[in-house]
């Protein structure tokens, strides 16, 4: 798990001393607080732009898949922060292989409850 934060990590540094590079060269000369105020403003409306097309054309079909999506998101920041607070404070072991069976669980669980509500609806036409 260290490694994989520390490959993320050196990805990072490598982008943003490019990018600090690059505003210095065109003569900007923005602070890392301004760099960070442009480039997650820009990137985080690209990213909406696509999440929002995208989830437009999944509600035409299903609402539920939208959910997943949602809460297969928050929950991965949820694992891995769990993880890094365990890292920082020494109450158990950061592990990528925990963060895989949690994020199994969720998947397995879905699948149960999917399960469910196809039984259910499977009845429910069958007794109308």
């Amino acid at each position: 798990m260290i490694d994989v934060l520390r490959l993320i990590t050196s990805i990072m540094n490598y982008f943003h001393d490019n990018l600090v590079l690059l505003s210095r060269h065109l003569g900007l000369h923005f602070n890392d607080k301004q760099l960070h105020f442009f480039v997650i403003g820009l990137l985080g409306i690209v990213l909406f732009i696509i999440v929002n097309m995208f989830f437009k054309y999944l509600v035409r079909y299903s609402l539920t898949a939208i959910s997943f999506i949602y809460t297969f998101t928050v929950l991965v920041v949820l694992v891995f922060a769990i993880e890094i607070g365990q890292k920082i404070t020494g109450r158990g072991n950061m592990e990528f292989q925990d963060i895989t069976e949690g994020l199994w669980g969720f998947l397995v669980a879905f699948a149960i409850y999917l399960g469910f509500v196809f039984i259910a609806r499977g009845l429910k036409k069958l007794f109308k």
